[in-house]
């Protein structure tokens, strides 16, 4: 047992620390936007197809290859992604040229898309039925940890991937008051397609969509608003944006808190009240904009832990209803 928590710490670290690393390539593309449209004279429109050519590729691969992490294993899969979408963007500050930021936005959300994925499938390989809620509440503080705190610092995680995270069938150790992993794989196989039809998981998708559109807005356009139409400089935009960032740390590493001591575990009732909080604390963001850097900062940070809060344990919630429905499906797809 000793021995299973040491490699589970080794991942959770590991796992942890390299997901954050991944928001180095994203949270800034957001920030430089003003400088982009200033410098290089970029309409919004083609700003907007800056994040078109991340977050396209990224939800595609992710939906339509997420098997990859399961056909070719979670650690070489994370690995070589985290070292291609570093090696991706390592040169992305020495051009100017339109249809090149393009195509390495492309190539960076192409390698970032599985890296989620197979993160949960390499550290869910360790975590004990019961501590999955506990571990993957903070877990899933990585990325907005990462949005707070680039390039090269990427490439290294990506061989620190390789050699550490490894999961219990490649060290040959088996993890006590874990379902067998030989008993699921008799369980009959669904497709992708089979798993939409299941009972609320179509529910919960759109759910979990819908926040992640919420979320990716706030990381790619809130510092533009706030320089251009509340006159923040491009360095107060850039600070004030990570208040959703310090918000969602907060939200994910207590979300399992909450569901055990307001809600009697019920992960589908909790993040039902988290979300409508959570477009509630916008709605009042919008309306209350112009009532200075505090009150926004307050709404803000609330945004963040209730849209980031309910974001992961519905992610999680979704794995927990295929358990229970006793089918079996790559984790690295159904994750995706």
């Amino acid at each position: 047992m000793p021995t299973v928590q040491n490699r589970l710490l080794i991942s959770f670290f590991v796992a942890w620390t390299s997901y954050a690393l991944t928001y180095f390539l994203r949270k800034p593309l957001g920030v430089i936007k003003t400088d982009l449209e200033h410098d290089l004279s970029f309409s919004k429109f083609q700003l907007g197809l800056f994040d078109t050519a991340l977050l396209l590729p990224y939800a595609l691969i992710q939906t339509f290859f997420g098997s990859f992490g399961d056909l070719y294993g979670a650690r070489r899969t994370f690995g070589y992604g985290l070292i291609g979408s570093g090696i991706a963007m390592v040169t992305f500050g020495w051009w100017s040229d339109y249809r090149l930021f393009l195509f390495l936005l492309f190539l960076n959300g192409a390698f970032q898309s599985l890296c989620w994925a197979a993160a949960n499938k390499g550290l869910g390989a360790w975590v004990t039925d019961a501590q999955r809620n506990f571990i993957f509440g903070l877990f899933g503080t990585c990325p907005f940890a990462g949005g707070i705190l680039g390039t090269a610092l990427a490439i290294i995680a990506g061989f620190l991937v390789l050699f550490l995270f490894r999961e219990p069938s490649e060290v040959k150790i088996a993890v006590a008051g874990k379902e067998s992993s030989k008993a699921s794989d008799i369980r009959p196989r669904i497709t992708i397609m089979e798993v939409y039809r299941l009972p609320m998981v179509k529910e919960i998708a759109t759910t979990v969509f819908c926040l992640k559109v919420v979320r990716y807005a706030i990381y790619l356009w809130l510092p533009l608003y706030l320089k251009q139409e509340l006159n923040y400089s491009t360095t107060d935009a850039g600070l004030f944006s990570t208040m959703f960032d310090i918000g969602g740390v907060v939200g994910s590493a207590t979300i399992g808190f909450i569901l055990k001591r307001f809600f009697n575990n019920e992960g589908c009732l909790g993040a039902a009240v988290e979300t409508l909080l959570s477009a509630g604390t916008l709605l009042l963001f919008l309306a209350f904009a112009k009532s200075g850097i505090a009150m926004n900062s307050i709404l803000m940070l609330l945004t963040g832990l209730l849209n980031c809060g309910a974001d992961i344990i519905l992610c999680k919630l979704n794995h927990f209803l295929m358990n229970q429905k006793r089918f079996q499906l790559d984790q690295c797809c159904f994750y995706g």
